[in-house]
């Protein structure tokens, strides 16, 4: 008869949330849960790729054949690859803002173009590495521009206008985009306890949680006028979680308790549950307030003698 593989390190040993040790429903949920929402799922690609980590190589070249040259050449070689190398931190940034953007359908450009600046920082250091090794103004100048427009052409430009704000009042957005990012940093402080427990499948359902409350976001994002029905969850309940995601690693890195274990996947299941019906009920807000306005302009039309086919 086989025979289920497992082991001490096993994500599903003996120490986790299985059938035979939690014997509850709340583990059965989250178990049920985890099989609904692959880990795949709520996987992502870190926009800062391979390219830009090959952008620091050259300020790290540049520093390293600085160092024997005479005290002046040095200096300057030293300020070049400082410059190109805070260019290539820049870009690192820009590349995240711009992913951050794409992903919503609301959003605002970015206050600093990241990637324009981070071009203009690689144009002055490649401009300073030339006048090092000649002292030639119009040729530094030269690789300069060169380089920064390289740079435009391989990494593109930051977005320069906004996206999905026409009608939407800016103080409400405003208050949007501060609720939103102060229940980011919940999430952020979730996901630095969740790796102190050094527990894969915790690490998994925190994310799964993540995924939910941010369609939350991206939900009040798009409709500023849902920001009251959900300030409660972005700030009581996120800070409530994050708190109790504390609490559980520090218990379970020193104890691996499997029963505290138990009760925080439990309660992520009950904070997914409930996220998920506040973004379903906003979503069926949102279409009722459609369906008034559509009713209310027919009516009107009618009044004014146009008929309507509604077949």
């Amino acid at each position: 008869m086989a025979k289920q593989f497992g082991g001490k390190f096993s994500p599903r040993s003996k120490s986790g949330p299985t059938a035979s040790n939690l014997g509850s429903d709340g583990a059965a949920d989250a178990s049920a849960s985890r099989r609904a929402h692959p880990a795949s799922r709520n996987a992502k690609v870190d926009p800062v790729g391979v390219r830009s980590n090959l952008m620091f190589v050259p300020g790290g070249l540049l520093l390293l054949l600085s160092v024997t040259d005479e005290p002046g050449s040095m200096a300057l070689g030293m300020i070049a690859a400082g410059i190109w190398t805070a260019g290539a931190y820049m870009l690192r940034e820009g590349l995240r803002a711009t992913v951050a953007f794409e992903e919503r359908r609301v959003a605002r450009k970015p206050a600093l173009p990241r990637k324009i600046l981070a071009a203009l920082l690689v144009g002055i250091g490649a401009s300073l590495a030339a006048l090092k090794g000649e002292p030639n103004i119009l040729t530094a100048l030269l690789y300069g521009a060169a380089t920064c427009g390289l740079h435009l052409a391989a990494f593109g430009l930051d977005p320069l206008k906004d996206k999905g704000t026409e009608g939407i009042d800016d103080f409400q957005q405003n208050r949007v985009a501060r609720a939103v990012e102060e229940a980011e940093f919940s999430l952020d402080a979730m996901t630095d306890a969740a790796m102190r427990a050094r527990d894969r499948i915790v690490e998994e359902r925190v994310e799964q949680f993540q995924a939910v409350a941010r369609e939350l976001f991206r939900t009040v994002e798009e409709d500023p006028r849902d920001l009251t029905a959900a300030r409660k969850y972005l700030t009581v309940y996120l800070q409530g979680a994050k708190d109790a995601t504390v609490k559980f690693a520090d218990i379970y890195s020193r104890s691996g308790d499997a029963a505290a274990k138990a009760d925080y996947l439990s309660l992520l299941t009950d904070l997914e549950d409930n996220f998920a019906a506040r973004t379903r009920k906003l979503l069926l807000e949102d279409r009722s307030d459609l369906t008034v306005e559509i009713d209310v302009l027919r009516d009107r039309l009618q009044r004014e003698g146009v008929h309507l086919d509604r077949s």
